[in-house]
């Protein structure tokens, strides 16, 4: 089943739709969970909370053009909302050291009136990660949106780690420079 049949199942608030979500992109969406909790049973109640979230979600939205990017983030916002409440020291660890490399490029003021709009920061980001090779960008979006580790990035590219660590760190310096051309304050 396509995608808009999909969202037209939801919209017209079938049940099927969920079934059908779950069929095309289960697997997928599993993985995602999986690899950010580490731990089967809270990925499946992750995957589960998705499927309700994209129901409470898709009457007012209508994602039928990026259904999977839809549920993707979806997912991955309940899985880390699911690492921060079993506090998990190990996997909270792993996040912190996501977050220190990402925070030398993206900028995140704490006053309101510094905060980035959402939709362009957005469209920046997307900018820059077209800018970028298919690999780069793959190797990139492996670590900062999957969240891979360094080892299971390197084993899915065929690259040592060091090629991996050097050319994420390479990434990350690109992206600083082209947020600061756009005009962001790091």
């Amino acid at each position: 089943m396509d995608d808009n049949s999909i969202v037209a199942l939801y919209l017209l608030r079938d049940e099927t739709a969920i079934r059908q979500t779950s069929k095309k992109y289960g697997n997928r969406l599993y993985a995602l969970a999986y690899g950010i909790v580490k731990d089967r049973q809270i990925a499946e109640e992750c995957e589960n909370d998705t499927y309700m979230e994209a129901w409470n979600a898709i009457p007012p939205h209508e994602p039928r053009e990026y259904l999977y990017a839809f549920l993707a983030r979806i997912t991955r916002h309940v899985s880390l909302n699911c690492c921060r409440e079993h506090s998990r020291l190990k996997r909270s660890a792993y996040l912190c050291e996501l977050s220190a490399e990402m925070e030398q490029c993206i900028p995140a003021p704490d006053d309101v009136e510094c905060r980035i709009d959402d939709l362009i920061f957005r469209e920046a980001i997307n900018s820059f990660l077209g800018t970028l090779s298919e690999e780069k960008r793959n190797l990139f979006l492996r670590r900062y949106w999957y969240l891979d580790s360094i080892a299971d990035i390197s084993k899915r590219f065929s690259m040592s780690e060091s090629k991996v660590k050097t050319t994420l760190f390479r990434c990350r310096n690109q992206l600083r420079k082209h947020l600061e051309k756009e005009g962001y304050t790091l």
